[in-house]
């Protein structure tokens, strides 16, 4: 017996892009001879394997192929070229639902999901209390699901396709459905499936979720395969992706003096403006605010490689960098930065006071880089970063510039603890 699971075998899918739809007619009517289409390769002869008992991630860019390759792999869709082989019966949390028929009652839909992935009447009964339970929408399980919330509904779809407990589960972006009650019971039910020594196949942008459940990580990029291999060195090879430094497998430490002034060429092979970029989104609803007398004019976050990104690995070093400049004569200047949970928190923060970094007076027009460098100690999650120039003009604290939520950072961790930090404690234990 093979000790495969899924085996991904050189496969393919390619769409006809048209440039008009009368285009697509004339071809399907065969009333022209010419291509009338490009041809686009959602996957280009992509192979991998899965162990069974083995949960394998796949991780990519927007439009690199990740759920194009698991709804071949469940059926969904046919592929140009290649194969897939499937030794197991697959659960799918795909499309959350889309097997529900919006007039029946939740629980005829029960039994109409169960029997699509091909559970007999009697298989369903034995897992319906469990099916309820997990769900948890009490007597709206006999109300039609066209009545539901799209809280329940989805409440509902997910309790019905983790479940059924199958040989190989296939997850794409499902885990963080519902209530913050609800996502945590369905990373429990996920960490049951890894004891049982399920097979899991798993797609997801939440890259403290790819390291911490997944033994093995594919990296996909524009349908092409990257590489395989451990989640953190997948991680770290995709976090290159995303500022177009795969192929540079030195990447620069951050040590720009405060006197550089940045966009200029330093001794390296790059330039000082490229170590601003920001792949990124920055918030739109930014609080912005303050005198101007010195304005932040750019800033970055960098990873411990030097790489602009705002992931970070948790008990790893990064460095926050902002450029200020100066419109007006300031004697004291003080830059700082805060982390906020989501929930508009303050876990932490420093500035330059507080680190007693003696910052000199500065004229109009002068330019300043400060990096706050520090290892990342907060637990995995999400948080949003401020950044401030605030200081002191005869006597007086004075607001010069402050952008408030102005990202999000991601940290991603396989190892939490109780709260906002992690003590990094050192256990011991002594058997009498």
């Amino acid at each position: 017996m093979s000790d495969i699971a899924i085996s991904v075998n050189h496969l393919s899918k390619m769409y006809k892009l048209y440039d008009k739809p009368m285009d697509r007619l004339k071809e399907s009517l065969g009333l022209t001879k010419k291509k009338k289409y490009k041809e686009h390769f959602a996957l280009n002869d992509v192979s991998f394997d899965v162990n069974k008992g083995e949960t394998v991630g796949i991780i990519g860019t927007n439009g690199s192929g990740k759920s194009t390759i698991l709804k071949i792999i469940t059926g969904v869709l046919n592929p140009s070229g290649g194969g897939i082989t499937v030794n197991g019966r697959i659960s799918a949390l795909l499309e959350l639902g889309a097997g529900f028929n919006m007039e029946y009652s939740g629980l005829e839909n029960v039994y109409l999901n169960g029997t699509m992935i091909g559970f007999s009447r009697e298989e369903i009964d034995v897992r319906l209390d469990d099916i309820l339970n997990f769900a948890d929408i009490g007597d709206f399980i006999h109300q039609p699901v066209k009545t539901y919330s799209s809280g329940m509904f989805v409440r509902l779809a997910f309790a019905v396709a983790i479940n059924i407990e199958p040989e190989i589960l296939i997850v794409d972006e499902a885990l963080s459905v519902g209530d913050v009650f609800f996502q945590a019971k369905c990373y429990r039910k996920f960490e049951e499936f890894k004891k049982m020594g399920r097979t899991i196949l798993f797609v997801s942008h939440d890259l403290g979720s790819i390291s911490k459940y997944c033994d093995r990580v594919v990296l996909l990029n524009q349908g092409i395969k990257m590489a395989e291999g451990k989640p953190k060195e997948m991680v770290d090879l995709y976090k290159k992706i995303l500022v177009g430094q795969a192929e540079d497998d030195t990447a620069e430490e951050v040590d720009a003096p405060a006197e550089e002034e940045p966009g200029k060429k330093t001794g390296k092979s790059g330039s000082q403006e490229d170590s601003w970029a920001k792949p990124f989104a920055l918030n739109p609803e930014r609080l912005e605010y303050g005198d101007r007398c010195a304005q932040i004019m750019d800033f970055t976050i960098v990873d411990s490689q030097g790489i602009p990104t705002n992931t970070i690995e948790k008990e790893s070093s990064f460095t926050i960098k902002i450029k200020v400049r100066f419109n007006k004569p300031v004697s004291e200047p003080i830059f700082a930065y805060t982390f906020k949970n989501i929930q508009g928190t303050e876990i932490t923060g420093t500035n330059t006071m507080y680190e007693k970094v003696e910052i000199l007076p500065q004229n109009e027009g002068n330019e300043v880089v400060v990096l706050f460098t520090q290892e990342m100690n907060m637990q995995g999650g999400e948080y949003l970063l401020s950044l401030g120039c605030t200081g002191y003009q005869d006597g007086e604290f004075v607001v010069f510039h402050r952008l408030y939520d102005i990202c999000n950072v991601t940290v991603i961790s396989s190892k939490n603890t109780v709260g906002f930090y992690d003590m990094n404690s050192k256990v011991k234990v002594f058997y009498q």
